[in-house]
């Protein structure tokens, strides 16, 4: 998404050498945020002029300072728990026919650490290791998926869809059938549900549940 890209931030979880730094300057970018930079990776980034380079010790990425969350609202504060992991595939229920195959758990499982980041309503587009298409932070469900599969665009084709709450209804999966999404991994939990799954089985797409939902606000 070069669109997205520009002017955005670059976060990795490797050295940055030579090739990739030649990639990263092809593009207009404010932060690169690695554990660290070759010495001539560093020459070369350093040429752009506001480009930041930010390294971050690998053994301090992914901590959370709290178990708490705090927001802050007129005359106080909402404290909640920090959203801090993920359901363990072991754990995910297979609700449809059609089962997954061993790849299409890889990217169920990489579909749903994803959209544990997107603001609520959360939908995202993935293969096995790329975000394709991100809806985010709509107010229904539907919208959301709609957003995230334009932006996948022709990618979306065998591709897979993680929710971060239940399908209240079977639209978002009808929407998906539309364009040749293979898999859905979602939590479940809504009195439709077995609407939903009726839609899924109709329309071949595997579904699985994780009992968990992400639900960002």
């Amino acid at each position: 998404d070069p669109v997205s890209a520009y002017g955005g931030i670059i976060a990795l979880n490797r050295v940055v050498d030579t090739d990739c730094a030649k990639a990263i300057k092809e593009c207009f970018y404010e932060v690169i945020i690695a554990p660290e930079f070759s010495p001539e990776a560093r020459e070369i980034l350093s040429a752009k002029v506001n480009l930041r380079l930010f390294v971050v010790a690998r053994g301090d990425a992914g901590k959370s300072p709290s178990s708490w969350a705090l927001k802050s609202i007129d005359g106080g504060y909402l404290v909640q728990e920090v959203d801090g992991g993920t359901t363990p595939v072991s754990e995910w229920d297979v609700v449809t026919d059609l089962r997954p195959s061993t790849e299409d758990f890889i990217a169920l499982d990489f579909a749903w650490r994803v959209v544990k980041h997107v603001k609520s309503n959360a939908i995202v587009v993935t293969d096995q290791s790329a975000t394709l298409g991100v809806g985010a932070g709509q107010m229904n469900r539907v919208g959301s998926a709609k957003l995230a599969l334009d932006q996948a665009g022709d990618k979306a084709k065998g591709a897979y869809l993680a929710s971060d709450a239940f399908f209240p209804f079977p639209d978002s999966i009808e929407a998906a059938a539309k364009v040749g999404i293979r898999a859905i991994v979602q939590p479940g939990g809504s009195i439709h549900d077995p609407a939903v799954i009726e839609a899924a089985n109709r329309l071949k797409i595997i579904m699985v549940f994780t009992h968990r939902r992400h639900f960002q606000h």
